[in-house]
């Protein structure tokens, strides 16, 4: 596995390069945006995670997160030393897959790092995704819980398909309304939303006033555990 890392501190890069790589993990290091730009435009093919520093000299790790994004759906996971909600949001909006904020332990970074890698290699391996009790057939489009069938309208479908797929993420409001959009081309405003993920929880929570699978997290967004 192949890791991009972007970050300005020099003590903080070698550290981390140095602990990836006992774990058998190859790096690269880009200590600016500029440089992180031409090698993303150049090889991001042989990327398989980034690392990105938020302040960085000439920029910041949205704009590289925003680009990688663009072009291929590998995982971001951003190190910060701001550990307040807005940060938090915009990072998530920007589609990072998790955080971790300065100072951080290594060997929670490198947990988090596995974690993520293995929820994009079961996605691209399994049809089925599952939520607690709940199952996603995506090549036939079904959903059961239990064993038993849940009927879902096309849009609730594809909000449920966005957590199967972002299991153990907080997913900002921002975040969902985007990936809805691009999926099906409606349009859903926040209210509608609101409305959707209610439904979403009536169906399938054991009681949806205390919801155990689409858990709220104030002031950001929504998370569904492993």
């Amino acid at each position: 596995m192949h890791i991009l890392i972007v970050e300005d501190d020099r003590t903080i890069a070698s550290g981390l390069q140095y602990s990836l790589e006992q774990e058998q993990f190859t790096t690269t290091l880009c200590q600016n945006v500029a440089d992180a730009t031409r090698l993303i435009e150049q090889q991001l093919h042989t990327i398989d995670l980034c690392l990105f520093d938020l302040s960085l000299p000439d920029g910041s790790g949205y704009d590289l997160c925003r680009l990688v994004k663009q072009k291929q759906d590998i995982p971001v996971i951003f190190l910060t030393a701001f550990d307040d909600e807005v940060n938090v949001v915009m990072g998530l909006d920007m589609g990072a897959d998790d955080y971790i904020t300065k100072p951080f332990r290594v060997r929670e970074l490198i947990s988090r790092i596995h974690s993520v890698l293995r929820r994009y290699n079961k996605q691209a391996s399994s049809p089925v995704l599952t939520i607690g009790a709940v199952e996603i057939n995506t090549q036939d489009a079904k959903v059961k819980k239990d064993g038993s069938e849940i009927l879902l309208t096309a849009l609730e479908y594809r909000l449920l398909l966005i957590f199967g797929r972002h299991t153990g993420q907080v997913l900002s409001r921002a975040q969902l309304l985007d990936q809805i959009w691009d999926m099906g081309g409606d349009f859903v405003n926040d209210n509608t939303l609101t409305v959707y993920i209610k439904r979403l929880r009536e169906k399938l929570e054991d009681d949806p006033q205390r919801p155990t699978l689409i858990k709220t997290v104030r002031g950001i967004g929504y998370k569904v555990e492993r």
